[in-house]
């Protein structure tokens, strides 16, 4: 089984230049001091999310396997549609079966990121039970799709999402949406679903890759224009009768 097999884009190219116009957009807003207020209420500075986002995107690329599922008929480069989407299914030659792997961009640096959030924001709860709500939801959309594994609806999980961390913290939703997104789409549609993968004839099984990725990159999106959005707190009002202006001479 040839390791370069497993490293391809989660997307066509078409599709994939469409989140790093994304990731141009956030960029060019940043450097105009748009964004500033949004990556401090979401608790990692601009630059680090940058960064994160950037790797995400490139590291959608990369692709770790751990296990493999022996499969009879394994599906061999064939574009697939879903939901408006198209996913491109590598040439594979002399395949074992469906190789189980996880994505450096869509599992591996969101999921980092999301325990980071999880605990340097102490959402304890919320976070538990809006990360259930999440993984919930999308593991009943979440379709087993043959010769791709599992996949859903792109704006489906940042929809979701948004919802549902509005629901629980208003006043700074964004974190909790960064968190609950991310590991909700993980658990709900991959990990959830991991037991209807053999027989899909799908040469690769990437956890937060083809499928879902797209789902999880946007989610992050939607956490900062969330944070952009959210509570800011006014300078404070100068106190009754106080004179700014000093004595006359």
């Amino acid at each position: 089984m040839p390791l370069s097999h497993l490293q391809y884009l989660p997307l066509p190219l078409a599709f994939f230049s469409i989140l790093i116009g994304i990731f141009v957009v956030l960029l060019v807003l940043l450097q105009l001091g748009a964004l500033e207020y949004a990556y401090t209420r979401l608790g990692v500075s601009a630059g680090v999310a940058l960064i994160l986002l950037l790797g995400s995107l490139f590291g959608s690329y990369f692709n770790i396997p751990v296990a493999v599922f022996p499969e009879h008929n394994v599906v061999s480069g064939q574009e697939i549609d879903f939901f408006g989407m198209r996913y491109v299914i590598p040439v594979v030659v002399e395949w074992p079966g469906t190789v189980l792997a996880v994505n450096v961009g869509g599992a591996l640096i969101p999921g980092l990121m999301s325990l980071y959030l999880y605990f340097k924001h102490r959402l304890w709860i919320r976070g538990i039970v809006a990360t259930a709500c999440v993984a919930a939801i999308c593991h009943v959309i979440a379709r087993p799709t043959p010769g791709l594994g599992v996949a859903m609806p792109a704006f489906a999980p940042a929809i979701i999402t948004a919802m549902v961390a509005l629901l629980l913290a208003r006043r700074n939703p964004a974190p909790l949406a960064y968190v609950a997104g991310s590991l909700g789409v993980l658990i709900g549609a991959d990990l959830l679903n991991l037991g209807r993968i053999q027989g899909l004839g799908a040469p690769i099984a990437s956890i937060g890759g083809a499928g879902t990725f797209d789902g999880i990159f946007l989610t992050g999106i939607v956490a900062v224009l969330l944070a952009s959005l959210s509570f800011r707190p006014r300078a404070a009002a100068p106190a009754p009768g106080r004179n700014d202006h000093p004595p006359a001479t």
